[in-house]
């Protein structure tokens, strides 16, 4: 595959635990392509709360919004659109706050961005030619996040219910779901619908073809 002369950039949205990162790898796998598709997740682009007390850390809502360091995110964009390598953020969900740790990401001809928001910045947005939505069951994606936040995250089951039931879920619908009319494509039950990410990987070598 000869290099395009701009990446093709494909956001996928959803409510946390909705399918998003599975459905990234499964398009990257159906393409086949290693060297030319980045996976970014909009979790490392979470503000760095370093001067932040741990007390105060603990009671940001990162399902909002100005949780996120959008300014970066869309620069670091805009720099691998231009064929220049980033040093992308790490976040650490135990301190909660950035890592002190980044890691370098070379330019490719494919850009998977996932996460909960990246359909609700209108500059990243217009950065984008393929939005996708995953569209998934509120209790089957809090029963993912249940799982994922305790084994991956070292989060306790209190505190995981209880920021669900406070932020999570409120949040989901008031900026998440919205998001869904920017959409090209909605996908309904994340990673497991096989006929959508059929469809998806055919529209991504359609439009590589087009470059």
């Amino acid at each position: 595959m000869t290099q395009l002369d701009k990446p093709v950039i494909i956001g996928i949205a959803g409510g946390s635990g909705s399918g998003k990162t599975t459905i990234a790898h499964e398009i990257a796998d159906e393409i086949n392509a290693d060297d030319h598709i980045t996976i970014m997740t909009q979790d490392s682009y979470y503000k760095d709360n370093t001067g932040v007390p741990m007390a105060e850390r603990k009671k940001i809502n990162y399902d909002h919004p100005d949780a996120f360091d959008m300014p970066l995110l869309e620069d670091q964009l805009n720099q691998l659109l231009h064929r220049k390598p980033i040093e992308m953020p790490t976040y650490d969900f135990t301190a909660h706050t950035r890592s002190e740790k980044t890691i370098h990401v070379e330019p490719s001809d494919i850009i998977i961005l996932e996460g909960i928001l990246v359909l609700f910045n209108e500059a990243i947005r217009n950065l984008m030619d393929i939005k996708v939505y995953v569209d998934t069951d509120d209790d089957i994606r809090f029963i993912r996040r249940l799982e994922r936040d305790m084994k991956e995250r070292g989060r306790s089951l209190d505190s995981v219910i209880n920021q669900y039931l406070s932020t999570v879920k409120p949040m989901y619908h008031q900026f998440i779901e919205p998001t869904k009319r920017y959409a090209d494509i909605i996908v309904p039950e994340g990673g497991e619908n096989d006929v959508a990410i059929d469809m998806l990987t055919t529209k991504v070598r359609s439009v590589l073809s087009h470059k």
